[in-house]
């Protein structure tokens, strides 16, 4: 799915204005199609917009901020979805020469990059990260309006975690969002962190939703998965309580 998600930021790679903080590469949340959609780019004919469709591993066309196509990347190897996608944009009237993977970053080696094909056989996994980013894309919209300078919730394809961060003060900032998993936990976890990071004594304040704080390597507040409630009902609660317990912590660790 992270590969995948690589064929919307390259559209935004490609074709629109780079941006010094790297906001030409994000994708946003579209709930209406469950993907995770690049910027708009406009053309003659009108925009176009690439993204990837979650639940069943499908690149979406998006025209005119409508769903135009969707292309499932099942047995499809990197050049037959460039390929394909260099079609979509051509048809557009974009030059599809000006369409490349080429990227400033790296993210973890997968088979596909030596030639493997997509592999959507593990529906059940598809549908679950599809539910997180959905849960997501939620409760951090929820928090864009509960916090004042909270900036759009996007995705950024290097991390792949969906997030959202709010300005406190000069140089002074608190990101909340959900990875996916990582390094840190092999498993998605909401987080919460401070810029600049805070000194270790000074954090412990108590996280509502069962929430911890992470101190390896980084500085911030945590609610893995596993952590969550087995009851689906509540579990928006736990999540939100969490946020809102981080969030109002990590401010005061930067003087917020």
């Amino acid at each position: 799915m992270h590969h995948a998600a690589q064929f919307g930021t390259a559209l935004g790679i490609s074709c629109l204005e780079h941006q010094p903080d790297d906001s030409h590469t994000n994708l946003g949340w579209d709930d209406t199609l469950g993907a995770l959609v690049s910027r708009p780019v406009a053309t003659e004919n009108g925009s176009i917009a690439v993204g990837v469709r979650l639940q069943d591993l499908s690149i979406v066309a998006v025209v005119d901020g409508a769903m135009a196509s969707a292309t499932p990347l099942h047995g499809m190897t990197i050049a037959d979805t460039m390929e394909a996608v260099r079609s979509i944009v051509a048809a557009r009237g974009l030059d599809p020469a000006r369409y490349t993977l080429n990227r400033h970053y790296e993210i973890p080696r997968h088979r596909v990059d030596d030639g493997g094909t997509f592999d959507t056989s593990a529906t059940a996994a598809f549908i679950e990260l599809d539910t997180w980013y959905r849960t997501a894309a939620r409760e951090l919209e929820h928090v864009t309006r509960q916090n004042r300078g909270a900036s759009e919730v996007r995705t950024w394809p290097h991390h792949f975690d969906i997030a959202t961060l709010i300005e406190v003060g000069r140089d002074r900032f608190t990101g909340a969002g959900l990875s996916p998993g990582d390094d840190s936990y092999s498993e998605p976890y909401f987080y919460v962190n401070a810029t600049p990071q805070p000194a270790l004594a000074r954090v412990g304040a108590p996280l509502a939703g069962g929430g911890v704080w992470h101190t390896r390597e980084w500085i911030g507040a945590v609610l893995p998965g596993s952590r969550l409630t087995s009851v689906p009902a509540a579990q928006q609660d736990q999540v939100r309580a969490f946020l809102d317990s981080a969030i109002a912590a990590c401010r005061a660790l930067v003087g917020g």
